[in-house]
């Protein structure tokens, strides 16, 4: 029997190429945020960005017309932060990112340091030193424990693509010889760490993204109900071949957010 996400609880919602594209609201991204809220359906922002705080990714939604508060928004930053706070609460971390891991990092009770770290935890930095690149191999070498929180290889910008925060952990498992712990999407960590603040259940709650080898791949992977949107990465076009290269598919595909809206429209 076919899925049907008119049965969902709860939604959890990717961001760049599923809500906009760069800076640029995709259509119908207001009128989905807007009938989730009018008919109180639980959603969450889910993004493996890691570079901006809670607050800032609701400003920038805010910006595009698409309604958002810092609450709705959950980063791999935060997945992260809450992660090693469960392993080790209290621990201290040395970072290599931007003020959105930092804060996050904080937030959940952990201390940064520059010796002798418990964790080395690793995003994307665009002001990343070679350095810093070595302490953290050697604190890595040395026993700490390694958190990439998103495996992104590249990082749109207006000018093409620059290397992202994969492409910095790939350095530093090369360099170290440890393999991190991945946190942000295809991993189940972030996914598991948003069902937490949703509060509903794995099975009752929906993936939507447009990416078939992270966020439809995260949302298996956490045991959630699939829909792919065909606005971003993927198309009508590309769709078998994605589906093919990420060996999942989606329980569902919708073309566009109307039609992701005429869907939900059918729950009794």
């Amino acid at each position: 029997m076919m899925k049907s996400i008119a049965t969902a609880k709860g939604l959890l919602i990717d961001l760049d190429g599923t809500l906009y594209h760069g800076h640029v609201r995709i259509e119908g991204a207001d009128r989905f945020i807007g009938y989730l809220r009018s008919n109180g359906i639980p959603y969450l922002y889910v993004t493996n960005n890691s570079s901006a705080t809670p607050e800032e990714v609701a400003s920038r939604l805010v910006g595009m017309g698409i309604p958002a508060e810092a609450e709705d928004v959950c980063t791999s930053a935060q997945a992260a932060a809450g992660h090693i706070a469960e392993t080790s609460p209290g621990a201290s971390v040395f970072v290599i990112g931007e003020s959105g891991l930092c804060t996050a990092l904080l937030d959940a009770g952990l201390h940064l340091t520059e010796k002798e770290p418990d964790y080395v935890v690793q995003g994307i930095d665009r002001q990343l030193t070679y350095e810093r690149a070595a302490r953290a191999v050697t604190f890595i070498r040395g026993g700490a424990g390694s958190i990439l929180t998103n495996p992104d290889l590249l990082l749109p910008t207006a000018g093409g693509f620059m290397p992202g925060a994969g492409s910095i952990g790939a350095m530093l498992q090369a360099a170290s010889g440890v393999k991190p712990t991945l946190i942000g999407k295809p991993s189940d960590i972030l996914m598991n760490y948003a069902l937490g603040r949703l509060g509903t259940l794995a099975d009752e709650t929906w993936v939507i993204g447009d990416n078939v080898a992270t966020d439809i791949a995260a949302g298996i992977a956490a045991g959630c109900g699939t829909m792919l949107l065909l606005t971003g990465l993927t198309n009508a076009d590309n769709m078998e071949h994605y589906i093919e290269a990420a060996g999942c598919k989606p329980d569902s595909i919708c073309q566009s957010l109307d039609q992701l809206i005429a869907e939900l429209g059918r729950r009794s």
